[in-house]
This record gives C-alpha cells, sequence and structure tokens, in this order.
C-alpha cells in the first residue's frame, strides 16, 4: 500500500526557498523562513549550538515525534503536527533540559518562545507549506 504525501511534500530539496508555513483557514503565515530537518543528521543536530532563532523562522523534524531540549541555550515553541498537517498539540516556551513528545505526530515545528501566541495556533487547526 503507498502512502499518500504528507504536508510537508513541497519541502523536499526546497527548503528556505520561498515557502512558508501557514495556517489553512485563516492563513496566518506561522514562518516565512523553514529550514528542513529531514535526515539522521540534522534531525539528531536541530537547534544545538545556536543562540536562539528570529521570529518567522522555523526549523521542522520529520519525521518526529518526540523532541528534548537538552544542551540548548534559549526556550522554544514546539508545534506537534500530524502526517495531514494537522497540529495535534503546542508546546509554549519550552525551557533547555526538556523533552516533549505527541502521539499522533508526524513532524515537529521548532520556533522561537512567544510564536504560538504571536499567531495565534490552537490544537486542531491544520497547516500547509506553501
Amino acid at each position: 500500500m503507498k502512502r499518500s504525501p504528507h504536508f510537508l511534500s513541497p519541502l523536499r530539496g526546497r527548503a528556505g526557498h520561498g515557502l512558508g508555513l501557514y495556517v489553512t483557514e485563516s492563513g496566518t503565515a506561522i514562518a516565512t523562513v523553514i529550514e528542513a530537518a529531514f535526515d539522521s543528521s540534522t534531525r539528531k543536530r536541530g537547534l544545538l549550538g545556536r543562540t536562539g532563532l528570529p521570529p518567522g523562522h522555523a526549523l521542522v523534524i520529520a519525521p518526529c515525534n518526540l523532541i528534548h531540549t537538552f544542551r540548548m541555550a534559549f526556550d522554544i515553541d514546539v508545534v506537534f503536527v500530524s502526517r495531514e498537517g494537522r497540529i495535534v498539540k503546542l508546546r509554549r516556551r519550552l525551557k533547555p533540559g526538556r523533552i516533549s513528545g505527541a502521539f499522533g505526530a508526524f513532524a515537529t515545528v521548532e520556533m522561537a518562545a512567544g510564536s504560538i501566541d504571536r499567531t495565534e495556533l490552537a490544537v486542531g487547526q491544520v497547516v500547509v507549506v506553501r
């Protein structure tokens, strides 16, 4: 049985090149600059070694339903998203040295702390890459 494409399909090979992450219903931009972590090396590295993320930037990790912030230097907001793009869990201001995960998540979107509130995200909303 062949799996249908997931919501991140447009990112394959094009991360950071004019694509953004948006809420389907409202058109709200969650991130206008996307960095993809789709292979083992980039998923393991994540945001380690960085001092922060600018507003409007996101690291999308897939496949991924569990993250940690060990050895990180700053808080992040995390959006856990299903294969179809539905938000299944939100974590605001996850501090360094923590673990968070979500059953049913296919990907995580890591953003600057405060991004979830700024964009008024809610569980159940659908996001799309365009």
